[in-house]
């Protein structure tokens, strides 16, 4: 004979009467409140530590677009739908609605925080806020955000290496807004085409080259270091760039040492090319025979010209060991032996212009 557990039995029948009439009541108390309407609105906006891009008034201009929520029954309002039409809104993070047990309607709303202006190539600007999230600009306030210029991208679906860019963006952000002095230093930071960071100080007639968004930690403290020993010691308008994108060291360019640097550049490559042989033209081959012709003629004067040797110049006594092209004679070089030879030719009369004096004339002169 099969036996019962009474106490058993019993102790599960009133739980499960004490669960419906709790589900009842619930029940009853819902639907009592649902005819009840809504007494008022209460905001509350966190997320807020600098600006406050919507207020309480956006916030209700949202709400009471299908009509006022005050005044209206409890079971008239979708609190669902109304967190989505707030959420809506680029400012807000997240959203989240109910009715107390005053009828009073309580709003949460947690603010989206920008860390970084962005200004890109286009002309266009817009915030970003700490998750790369484009946010747009207010007519209330402009936020003391780090400003970043020449971004190079203005479409809504950006390509990977453009991403990447705007959340090293978002890094180095962070990493100043939280540092109350580079907050006061940073005037802006320019993006160059590789895809690096130059910072523009507020004190300082120089720029900072900051490498990638990465290690930024040891890059600011190498600068924070350089400030203060390097400076003290040189002044502050002594270097017009600084570089600490390499691991343990600072890079300072002296004021004029970059341009001669540049200078010097300029003038090698100006000789390179002065010594460079001029390019021959390329070959056609539906020109004519005459036309190829033509073109290697001009290439021809294009090449320089032969240098041209300098005259020899011959002293005197080389000068007479010379061939003398009037006569085609060669004159022999004097020598001890024949020079008086030399000069008694060189007096001598030819022959045909010497007059004889007569024999009588010159015996009479004798005699007497």
């Amino acid at each position: 004979m099969r036996k019962y557990n009474w106490k058993k039995i019993l102790i599960n029948t009133l739980w499960t009467l004490a669960a419906t009439s709790t589900m009842v009541l619930l029940g009853a108390a819902i639907q009592k409140k649902n005819q009840k309407v809504c007494t008022a609105v209460k905001v509350e906006i966190t997320g807020v530590e600098r600006h406050m891009f919507i207020d309480e008034k956006d916030v209700m201009d949202m709400l009471t677009v299908g009509g006022p929520v005050a005044g209206n029954a409890i079971s008239r309002l979708n609190l669902r739908q109304m967190e989505s039409v707030v959420e809506k809104n680029p400012w807000v993070k997240n959203a989240e609605m109910f009715i107390d047990n005053n009828q009073v309607l309580q709003v949460r709303i947690e603010e989206r925080q920008p860390v970084a202006r962005v200004f890109t190539l286009g002309g266009n600007s817009y915030y970003l806020d700490s998750n790369a999230l484009r946010l747009p600009l207010s007519e209330k306030l402009s936020a003391r955000v780090p400003v970043f210029t020449s971004f190079p991208s203005d479409k809504a679906i950006l390509a990977k290496p453009d991403s990447l860019l705007l959340n090293q963006i978002v890094s180095i952000g962070k990493y100043i807004l939280a540092d109350s002095f580079w907050m006061a230093q940073v005037a802006q930071i320019d993006i160059t085409p590789q895809a690096g960071f130059t910072m523009v100080p507020v004190i300082g007639d120089h720029t900072v080259a900051l490498g990638d968004g990465e290690g930024l930690d040891g890059k600011f403290n190498r600068l924070y270091t350089f400030y203060q020993k390097a400076w003290l010691q040189n002044g502050i308008n002594t270097y017009e760039k600084l570089d600490v994108q390499y691991d343990n060291q600072v890079v300072a360019v002296k004021k004029g040492t970059a341009k001669a640097w540049v200078d010097s550049a300029k003038v090698q490559q100006l000789i390179l090319d002065l010594l460079a042989p001029p390019p021959l033209p390329a070959y056609d081959s539906s020109n004519s025979l005459s036309e190829a012709k033509s073109k290697m003629d001009t290439v021809a004067k294009l090449k320089p010209a032969p240098a041209i040797a300098k005259p020899v110049i011959k002293s005197a006594a080389s000068t007479n060991s010379t061939a003398v092209t009037n006569n085609k004679t060669a004159v022999k070089p004097l020598t001890n032996g024949n020079k008086t030879k030399q000069k008694k030719s060189a007096v001598k009369k030819p022959a045909a212009t010497v007059k004889k004096q007569p024999k009588a004339v010159m015996d009479k002169n004798i005699k007497s």
